[in-house]
């Protein structure tokens, strides 16, 4: 809805549609309900949190503190990941893809940082929805945990940019190739190394475990 259309009407049209739906086929029109009482429900808990954060923030500054702690409400509203969501889809978010990317990457650089690794932004498409990220660091040769981290990339690059819908991330072993775990490392000499002297490449659980939906 543009900032120049009418609630009223808009309200009305949804009802009208409803009933239509419910007069076609009555068990599309319960899901059809359901489905909008749960988006309305969504909508509702960002708003308490905007109304939660605009409210010490609007009383401070009647109060001529002037956000003492140097935190603005639109600050305070961007880091909270559900509102962000939506000021994105509905295109109100301050940063551009690139930046909220740039963003996004910085919550999982402290991990990659654990191994000698880091993550760049290589390009964006916001036309084409298309994304290139670069991986490296010592996980490049680990294709179990350099998959765990793709996805986990992925996952954040989707929640910041939804508007992406290609993310391709170089520097990553093919998950799909044969791998055969070796029972030891041939160094530049050419003399070999017990494997418990490799590195392990880890990723923490509770990134490992954000996986984008259906995979």
């Amino acid at each position: 809805m543009t900032t120049d259309s009418n609630p009223g009407e808009t309200t009305e049209r949804v009802e009208h549609l409803l009933r239509e739906l419910a007069k076609s086929d009555p068990a599309a029109h319960e899901l059809a309900e359901e489905a909008l009482g749960l988006i309305v429900e969504l909508y509702g808990v960002a708003l308490g949190r905007i109304v939660e954060y605009a409210g010490p923030a609007t009383a401070s500054a009647e109060a001529g503190d002037d956000h003492a702690g140097g935190i603005s409400t639109l600050d305070h509203l961007l880091a909270d990941d559900l509102v962000a969501s939506l000021l994105v889809l509905h295109d109100l978010h301050p940063l551009d893809t690139s930046a909220r990317i740039h963003q996004a990457l910085e919550r999982i650089r402290p991990y990659l940082g654990a191994h000698t690794g880091d993550v760049e932004l290589v390009s964006v498409d916001a036309e084409r929805g298309t994304a290139v990220l670069r991986l490296r660091g010592n996980c490049d040769n680990c294709p179990s945990s350099a998959e765990t981290v793709r996805k986990s990339i992925e996952q954040l690059v989707a929640e910041a940019a939804p508007e992406i819908e290609e993310v391709r991330i170089e520097g990553v072993a093919d998950p799909e190739a044969e791998y055969a775990e070796p029972d030891h490392i041939v160094l530049a000499n050419g003399r070999p190394r017990p494997e418990e002297h490799a590195m392990a490449c880890t990723v923490p659980g509770r990134l490992a475990g954000r996986t984008p939906a259906g995979d």
